[in-house]
C-alpha cells in the first residue's frame, strides 16, 4: 500500500522537528512554499501540517502562519515536583479544591480502606516554568494524613508526606489511557478544543507496600509524553 502523500511530507517536517533542524517557534514555510518545495498541492501540504498540528508538534498564529512547537516534556510515573526539579524547570499549583470526602468504590479498593473510612482530596492545576500541563486528582487515607487540608498546597505533595508525616513513597504504577479533554479541563490547562489528553490512574506505594496515594492525573496530550521502563523476565 502507497504511504499518503500528506503522510510521506508530514514525516520529512516531524523528522526534521526531531533532529532539531527546526527550532522551537520557527516559521514553517506556507502551505504553498511546503507544497511547490515537494511537489505536491496546497492541500497536501495543509493535510500535512493539520496532521503535525494534531500530533502537538506544530500550532498555528493565522495570519502569522504555522510555528513549530515547544517539545513535550517527557515525565516518567510519580512525582510532577520532582520530575521538574529533575529537569531543572520550576513546578507550580494552583488548587482548585480540597476537602475531606467518601472515597469512591475504584479509590477505596485501591486504598485498601474499610467501609466508613474517608479521605483527604485535592484538586490542583499543574504548571511548569509558567505552562499549565495537567489536572491532578488525588486522595489519601484520611487517618493516615490528619490536618494535610491545612498545609499549603504549592509544592511537592510527596514532601508534604515525608515531611509530616513520616511516609516515604517508593513506588507508583499507573495505567494510561488517551482522551478528549473535557470543556472545563481545557479551560484550566488553555487548550483548544477537541485537544487530545492522557490520563493516568496512578497509586503509590510506601516501601512497606502500602497504598497510600490514588490519583487520577490528566495531562495534555501535545505537551506530556511518558518515558517507560520494564523489566523483562526471561522465557520459562
Amino acid at each position: 500500500m502507497t504511504t499518503p502523500r500528506y503522510v510521506a511530507l508530514a514525516a520529512l517536517v516531524r523528522d526534521r522537528i526531531a533532529g532539531e533542524q527546526l527550532a522551537p517557534h520557527t516559521l514553517l514555510p506556507s502551505e504553498r512554499e511546503l507544497g511547490d518545495a515537494h511537489g505536491v498541492s496546497r492541500m497536501t501540504a495543509r493535510q500535512a501540517l493539520t496532521l503535525l498540528e494534531r500530533e502537538g508538534l506544530v500550532y498555528r498564529r493565522p495570519p502569522r502562519g504555522t510555528f513549530v512547537a515547544e517539545p513535550r516534556v517527557r515525565f516518567h510515573v510519580g512525582s510532577f515536583s520532582e520530575e521538574a526539579d529533575r529537569q531543572g524547570r520550576r513546578p507550580a499549583a494552583r488548587l482548585l479544591w480540597a476537602e475531606r470526602q467518601e472515597p469512591s468504590p475504584d479509590t477505596r479498593r485501591a486504598l485498601g480502606l474499610a467501609e466508613g473510612e474517608e479521605v483527604h482530596a485535592f484538586h490542583r492545576v499543574r504548571s511548569m516554568d509558567g505552562v499549565p500541563l495537567a489536572l491532578e486528582t488525588t486522595y489519601f487515607p484520611a487517618d493516615l494524613t490528619p490536618g494535610i487540608l491545612d498545609v499549603g498546597v504549592e509544592g511537592s505533595l510527596w514532601a508534604v508526606l515525608r515531611e509530616r508525616y513520616g511516609v516515604d513513597p517508593a513506588t507508583s504504577t499507573a495505567v494510561l489511557e488517551s482522551i478528549i479533554l473535557d470543556d472545563v479541563s481545557q479551560a484550566h490547562l488553555g487548550a483548544g478544543s477537541a485537544t487530545t489528553g492522557i490520563l493516568l490512574t496512578r497509586s503509590t506505594y510506601d516501601t512497606a507496600g502500602r497504598c497510600i496515594e490514588h490519583a487520577r492525573d490528566v495531562y495534555r496530550a501535545d505537551r506530556a509524553s511518558f518515558e517507560v521502563t520494564a523489566t523483562v523476565a526471561p522465557p520459562d
